[in-house]
C-alpha cells in the first residue's frame, strides 16, 4: 500500500481530474425512430436494477428513443419469452441486465437476426460470433477501489481519533488486526473482483491518511494489519438475507462494511448499528445519514446512448464493450461513477486533507496508468491444492502469472494469461481480455465465512 502513497506524494494535485466535470450536449434532437426494450431481473426496489432503469430512461430521453421496460424477469425461459414479446412490440434493440439472462438472450438473437440484443456482465459475445448479440460492462473494479480508498481513509480517521489512537477492542482480532466486512451475493468472479478491489482500496486509503496528513504512523495498526471477512447471501436481491449478513459482520466486530448485493438490507443494518458503510449502485444517504460514506456504480447512460446511436444509424455495436473510468461523455460522468460523499466521509479541516482531495489524487493516477488496482506488489497469494490452482506465485507469495477462464466454456477451462508487466509494474489485467470480470483469486487477508454459494 505504500506504493500508492509514494505515487500520490509525487503527483501534483492540479494534475488530478475533478469529479463532476461534464461536457455539454450540442447534438440536435432526432426523430423517435428507435424503440428500445429493457429486461430487468427485479424492479426499481433493487438498487442494481434501478441503476439500469434510471440510466435507460435518461438515455432514451436524451436520444429521443421509445422505451418498453419489463421488470421481475427471472434468469430462465421467461427471459427468452420477454425478449420475443419485445420483438413483437417492435423493439429494434433489447438489453437485459442480469448475468443469468445471457443464454436466453443469445437464443433470441439467433432467432431474430434483424434485432440487436445486448447484455450486461455476460461472457459469451466475444466468442459466440453472433453478429447481433453483444456484451457490455465497465471497469467497476476501479470504482470500487476508489470507494475503498474513501472507506480506508474513514477507518484511519476513526482509529486516530479513538481513545489512545485505537478503535474499540471489538474491532481487532486476537492478532491485533483491524476487521472490516463485506456482504457478497455469490462466489462469482464479478463479486470476488469487487470485494478484492475494495479491500485493496481500503488499505491504500488507510495508508494515505497517515502519510499525507503528516501524522506519526507509529500510532497506527498499519494497513497490512487490516483483514476482511466476507459473508455471502446466495442471492442478488434478498433484503432479509443481506441485513442478516451485515449483522453477522457487525457482531464479529467489523469496523466498516461494504457490499455487492442489491437491497437496502446491509446499509440499514449498518445505520442501526452506527457502523460506517460504503454502498453500491447509488447513494444511501437519505436512509443512512449517519453512516453513508460513498457509493460506486456503473453509469450505463453512455453505453445506452452508444447502443441507440448504432442501432439508429446502422453502425456495428461492439461485441464486447468495456467502459473506462476516465471517459467523460456529453452531459455525464464516465461509465464508472462515484456518488457525492456522504456526511460520514472524512471532511477537510485544518488538521486533515479531505476525502474528496484524496479521491482526486487517486483518480488522476489511475487515469494516467501510474496506479494499477491489482498491482501484484500490493497483495500476496497462498496457493493450495484447492485454492488459486491456476496461479503462479513466487517465494514471497507474489503473483507472477495467472491462467484465467476468459473464453468461457462448459468446463470453465483456463485459457488466457492475464498477468502483465508494463513500465516495471506487474499486475492482473482485469477486464482487458473480456469486459466481464475474471479476477477470481483469493488473496491473503480475506476470509470467506461461507462458500456454499
Amino acid at each position: 500500500m505504500k506504493k500508492l502513497l509514494t505515487i500520490l506524494l509525487t503527483v501534483a494535485m492540479a494534475a488530478a481530474c475533478c469529479f463532476g466535470m461534464v461536457g455539454c450536449n450540442d447534438e440536435e434532437e432526432t426523430a423517435s425512430d428507435v424503440k428500445v426494450g429493457l429486461i430487468c431481473l427485479h424492479g426499481d426496489n433493487s438498487t442494481y436494477d434501478k441503476n439500469f432503469i434510471d440510466a435507460m430512461k435518461k438515455a432514451c430521453e436524451n436520444m429521443n428513443a421509445d422505451l418498453v421496460i419489463k421488470t421481475d424477469i427471472p434468469e430462465g425461459q421467461e427471459c427468452y419469452e420477454a425478449a420475443v414479446d419485445l420483438v413483437d412490440q417492435g423493439c429494434d434493440v433489447i438489453f437485459a441486465d442480469s448475468f443469468g439472462h445471457e443464454s436466453f438472450m443469445l437464443n433470441a438473437a439467433k432467432e431474430y437476426p434483424d434485432v440487436e440484443f445486448c447484455h450486461a456482465t455476460g461472457t459469451m459475445a466475444h466468442t459466440a460470433n453472433q453478429a447481433n448479440f453483444h456484451n457490455a460492462f465497465a471497469d467497476i473494479y476501479e470504482g470500487r477501489y476508489l470507494a475503498g480508498v474513501a472507506g480506508g481513509y474513514k477507518l484511519a480517521d476513526m482509529e486516530y481519533n479513538g481513545t489512545d489512537h485505537k478503535l474499540p477492542a471489538k474491532n481487532y482480532d486476537d492478532d491485533g488486526n483491524i476487521k472490516i466486512g463485506y456482504v457478497g451475493a455469490f462466489t462469482y468472479a464479478e463479486v470476488i473482483s469487487g470485494y478484492t478491489s475494495w479491500y485493496l482500496g481500503v488499505k491504500a486509503g488507510y495508508d494515505a491518511y497517515y502519510g499525507l496528513n503528516n501524522i506519526d504512523d507509529t500510532v497506527a495498526a498499519g494497513a497490512d494489519k487490516i483483514v476482511m471477512q466476507v459473508q455471502f447471501t446466495g442471492s442478488w436481491y434478498d433484503e432479509a438475507g443481506e441485513k442478516s449478513a451485515a449483522e453477522t459482520l457487525i457482531t464479529n466486530g467489523c469496523a466498516i462494511i461494504s457490499q455487492h448485493a442489491d437491497s437496502m438490507g446491509a446499509p440499514n443494518a449498518c445505520e442501526t448499528a452506527k457502523v460506517p458503510n460504503v454502498s453500491y449502485n447509488g447513494s444511501t444517504e437519505a436512509s443512512c445519514p449517519d453512516t453513508f460514506i460513498i457509493s460506486s456504480r456503473i453509469n450505463w447512460v453512455p453505453y445506452f446512448e452508444y447502443m441507440i446511436d448504432c442501432t439508429r444509424n446502422d453502425k456495428t455495436i461492439a461485441a464486447d464493450w468495456t467502459g473506462g473510468l476516465g471517459e467523460i461523455y456529453a452531459g455525464e460522468q464516465g461509465p464508472v461513477a462515484l456518488t457525492t460523499l456522504g456526511s460520514a466521509a472524512v471532511q477537510a479541516s485544518d488538521e486533515v486533507i479531505g476525502t474528496s482531495e484524496i479521491l482526486n489524487y487517486c483518480l488522476g493516477v489511475l487515469e494516467v496508468g501510474l496506479l494499477k488496482v491489482f498491482d501484484c506488489d500490493t497483495f500476496t497469494v497462498t496457493k493450495t491444492a484447492d485454492k488459486n490452482v491456476n496461479a503462479t506465485v513466487d517465494d514471497n507469495g507474489k503473483l507472477t502469472g495467472y491462467m484465467a477462464d476468459v473464453n468461457t466454456d462448459a468446463a470453465y477451462t483456463p485459457d488466457t494469461e492475464v498477468v502483465k508487466t508494463e513500465n516495471g509494474v506487474t499486475y492482473f489485467a482485469e477486464s482487458v481480455f473480456r469486459s466481464a470480470p475474471y479476477f477470481d483469486i483469493q488473496i491473503d487477508g480475506i476470509t470467506l465465512l461461507n462458500t456454499k454459494f
